[in-house]
């Protein structure tokens, strides 16, 4: 399964069966133990969509079909139609405040329930805005189905329509497959394609395209889902691993990715046979327990967890299974070497790309984990208590550091991103955006399980968790939901948090202040001696939260961190919590990490260029910054 299909491919599929389906309640599709039917002139069932019904409706009950949580997005003129039709079957729905959250939020749905995610928004610049939460979903592996009108594209249409960009040509390159629907009678099989495209092989996004003029016709339909894609598996490749696996002379270290967020139970079993310690990408955390004694946390390079740095220097064969070595949780690609490294993926174009493999296998990970374990027999080895207790020391003094005061002029970042944690619990949502502060939630947050935390990790969205974190509270309002962002990341996305007090959903919001971009200060400041363009505005967030209908909070030292949380998460109803960061006096290892990698790639002309700047505004230097 490659990452992309052409239209032919992902459309040539579904053609209009010709066996009558029985009409099914339209409750029944997303509860089926209910089984009272509705009548509204048109039926389905999880089974397909059935009767007589117009294309707006018929994407309704295609939604239905297909058991969808929540569709987000704003009404426009070309697809009320569309939004009127979700009203009459039940489709629940959320109104965002600017359609680039509709796809944030969509994304944030599918990585909290493992489900596709669903959006809907107009052409033009409906679409323009929600194409970096469509990207952030390409980039992360995650599944969407966009639900994009288009404008009249009939031969005859008028020029000049209202959005009436070229919204094929913009939305095909952002999309893991893109199905343009070219008559009414194509809507259900378009939309359930593209819900079986976005979950097969690598997730990723789709969009469908859909002429408004097509929402108003009617078709008689007859329409079942097809059945999913077949899963791929390299016979010859898996018999190459077993033969590096059966040497008991390598010892194995496992580098864990998203792609085993379905395969944690199957992933914990082969650890503990090969007697592997696991360290995951930044995507990947919580595919193994945090508490699990071969855990060692995000990462094996200098920009992870000293417990996986340590851990994998006594690493011979590194298993990299459902991931993919992205520059962000590599650190720009400072990645140790080591003997043997066997890479298993599903996605054949990530396979051996960014760190050479000495064996490559396409494969599903759940599906290669399982194999292993029928053939454990030959590779199991013995209980290793002496390595179990160098991870537990490791892990220890990791969690010391993290909970140590380092910053104490105000509030010391990765303190409270613990003791958040800490007052959580492991199975609550915690949701980080692109701040100073990820990388230290990656090494502090631990987490007993997939799905608990999230970040825009591969397109690094900026603003990307405040819309994500109340996509996730709709579809998982079960959990708590807490967002750590940073000021600068406030500015960018702000105005959803009216949405959060227009709906009263009870997102917890904690915003970093120190005033300025300080990840791009860290970065420039080194190598220019000065900073461009990195302080930003100063807000009083009372009077914002006030303004929107949010409830308030405020810590300002370290001594009132848990204070302060408990504050936040015993308060009803979305609250915006003011906290007073400083930066200065702690390490984040991925950008020290980072740095040394950056230093190492120039070349000799480039280290004297940079040296010989560094060392001119060090003499004369002036004030500045900005």
């Amino acid at each position: 399964m490659t990452p992309k299909l052409n239209r032919r491919e992902a459309i040539g599929s579904f053609g209009l069966s010709s066996a009558a389906l029985a009409a099914a309640a339209l409750d029944a599709a997303v509860n089926p133990a209910k089984a009272d039917h509705v009548q509204l002139g048109r039926t389905a069932r999880r089974q397909g969509v059935v009767g007589k019904m117009t294309g707006a409706q018929a994407v309704a009950a295609a939604l239905r079909c297909e058991q969808v949580r929540c569709v987000f997005g704003i009404p426009g003129a070309q697809n009320n139609e569309l939004w009127d039709a979700f009203k009459a079957y039940g489709q629940p729905y959320f109104l965002v405040a600017h359609e680039s959250s509709a796809s944030v939020m969509a994304d944030a749905a599918a990585r909290v329930t493992g489900e596709v995610g669903v959006f809907s928004v107009v052409p033009g610049p409906g679409l323009t805005n929600a194409l970096t939460g469509i990207g952030e979903a390409l980039y992360d592996s995650v599944p969407l189905v966009g639900i994009v009108t288009d404008v009249d594209r009939a031969p005859n249409a008028p020029v000049g329509q209202v959005h009436g960009l070229p919204n094929d040509a913009i939305l095909r390159p952002v999309v893991k497959a893109l199905i343009p629907v070219r008559h009414q009678a194509e809507i259900p099989g378009a939309i359930f394609e593209a819900f079986r495209v976005a979950r097969a092989g690598e997730p990723g996004p789709v969009g469908v395209l859909i002429p408004y003029p097509l929402f108003m016709e009617a078709w008689d339909y007859d329409q079942p889902p097809p059945p999913p894609y077949p899963v791929p598996f390299d016979e010859a490749a898996y018999q190459k691993v077993l033969c590096h696996l059966r040497d008991r002379r390598k010892r194995v270290g496992i580098y864990a990715g998203l792609g085993c967020a379905e395969a944690g139970p199957s992933l914990t079993a082969v650890a503990e046979m090969l007697q592997a310690p696991v360290a995951t990408s930044v995507s990947g955390k919580g595919v193994v327990a945090d508490s699990h004694p071969l855990a060692v946390g995000w990462g094996y390079g200098k920009q992870g967890t000293r417990a996986a740095e340590a851990a994998f220097k006594d690493v011979d064969l590194v298993l990299a299974i459902g991931v993919r070595y992205s520059e962000v949780s590599t650190a720009n690609y400072a990645i140790p070497s080591h003997d043997t490294l066997i890479h298993v993926d599903i996605n054949p174009q990530n396979l051996g790309k960014n760190v050479p493999a000495h064996v490559c296998l396409c494969s599903d990970s759940r599906v290669f984990l399982d194999r292993l374990l029928a053939d454990g027999q030959d590779l199991r080895r013995p209980a290793d208590p002496k390595l179990w207790e160098k991870i537990h020391r490791s892990r220890q003094v990791d969690r010391c550091l993290a909970r140590t005061v380092q910053v104490d002029r105000c509030v010391d970042p990765m303190v409270f991103l613990s003791q958040l944690r800490d007052f959580l619990g492991p199975d609550e949502l915690v949701i980080v955006d692109v701040t100073a502060s990820t990388h230290w939630a990656a090494e502090s947050v631990e987490v007993e399980g997939t799905r608990r935390f999230f970040t825009p990790a591969d397109n690094q969205s900026m603003g990307w968790a405040l819309p994500a974190s109340i996509g996730a509270k709709i579809v998982r309002p079960d959990r708590q939901v807490a967002c750590v962002t940073g000021d600068g990341c406030f500015l960018m996305s702000a105005m959803e948090l009216s949405s959060a007090a227009r709906a009263g959903i009870p997102v917890k919001f904690f915003v970093f202040d120190d005033g300025a971009y300080h990840y791009m200060q860290m970065l420039q400041e080194p190598v220019y001696r000065r900073t461009t363009a990195t302080e930003i505005a100063r807000i009083d967030y009372e009077a914002f939260a006030r303004a929107v209908g949010l409830g308030y909070n405020q810590i300002c030292s370290n001594a009132d961190v848990m204070p302060g949380i408990q504050r936040a998460f015993g308060l009803a109803g979305p609250i915006l919590t003011h906290v007073h960061v400083s930066y200065d006096g702690r390490e984040i290892r991925w950008l020290s990490a980072l740095r040394s990698h950056y230093l190492k790639e120039l070349s000799t002309r480039q280290k004297v260029r940079v040296a010989a700047r560094v060392g001119v505004r060090s003499i004369g230097r002036a004030n500045d910054s900005d």
